[in-house]
């Protein structure tokens, strides 16, 4: 019997499950694991007590073999942190990869297609059956994440302002100088501008609650998201064709909160797709990175036999 580990380290929560022979024995969720959004110090706190949770809730000491996706694993010093943290609660054997790795296994378990990421951040990435890859979009929140809550936010207030000037309608400057407990438009521009910044993405809720209510500038900063996301897909399919021979169509998932909670966002995403690939297979569910975890522990926990 394999007792395995998956762990999915994205950029708002952690979510962890141990699993023996197909059967859940425990899951927990913690804060995130990742360093450039929580600091070094908390990062390592919260990995440990996922761990001792998780493995406190199976009744086991150690696991056969442990998979973490986490957004910042390419960061210099990230895997080997997560590997000694691994170590020390006994991990036979791990690995630590991107969250968009743990995503597209999930979804295609090894296999072809492209994975639209947007949630905290943004992503897309397209597999062929060779096992490269290709992608578009996520270079990071400041650089890009088009279609992303961060990108949702931050657009959002610039836009805003631009409407401000034009003295064009929106209440999504008075709607987030509530939730920042601002005075007036200079002292929200002085949060805005602050460093440390404000969650960003933390804006993005508010801003679809605004677009659902007809606010044109939020409404517009939505379907811009939208557009973006689907323009990314259709660029990963463009490469997949052009670069690596795939004649056919390319199944697409997806994840993350703008697409999965925002029913304006999901339903033009679909909407998009179709008109510009009607044949191209889009899943209507999102994808679960766990799952995507667990089936690559299971996998080496499998390999060491």
């Amino acid at each position: 019997m394999n007792v395995i580990l998956g762990i999915d380290g994205g950029g708002t929560r952690t979510r962890a499950s141990i699993v023996a022979d197909d059967e859940v024995l425990a899951y927990a969720e913690n804060g995130s694991i990742k360093r450039l959004r929580v600091g070094e110090e908390v990062a390592e706190t919260n990995l440990r007590a996922i761990l001792a949770d998780v493995l406190a809730q199976a009744g086991v000491k150690a696991v056969d073999a442990a998979s973490v996706g986490v957004a910042s694993a390419a960061m210099p010093g990230v895997k080997e942190w997560i590997t000694a943290v691994f170590e020390d609660f006994g991990m036979k054997r791990s690995e630590v990869v991107g969250d968009e790795v743990i995503a597209l296994d999930a979804a295609f378990k090894g296999g072809p297609g492209i994975l639209q990421i947007a949630g905290t951040g943004s992503n897309t990435i397209g597999r062929a059956a060779d096992g490269s890859r290709e992608c578009a979009g996520g270079w990071s929140s400041r650089l890009g994440d088009e279609g992303s809550g961060y990108w949702i936010g931050v657009n959002s207030l610039r836009w805003a302002l631009k409407a401000h000037d034009q003295e064009k309608p929106t209440q999504i400057l008075e709607a987030v100088g509530k939730l920042w407990g601002t005075a007036d438009i200079d002292e929200l521009v002085n949060v805005g501008d602050g460093t440390p910044g404000p969650d960003f993405a933390a804006l993005a809720p508010t801003i679809y609650e605004l677009a659902e209510a007809g606010d044109p500038v939020a409404l517009a900063v939505i379907q811009r998201a939208a557009a973006d996301l689907v323009e990314f897909v259709l660029l990963v399919r463009s490469k997949l064709r052009r670069k690596h021979g795939i004649a056919g169509e390319v199944p697409v998932a997806w994840t993350g909160g703008v697409v999965e909670k925002m029913t304006m966002v999901r339903e033009a995403f679909f909407a998009g797709l179709h008109a510009a690939a009607p044949l191209m297979p889009v899943a209507s569910e999102p994808v679960i990175s766990l799952d995507g975890a667990l089936w690559r522990a299971k996998r080496l926990a499998e390999a060491a036999k």
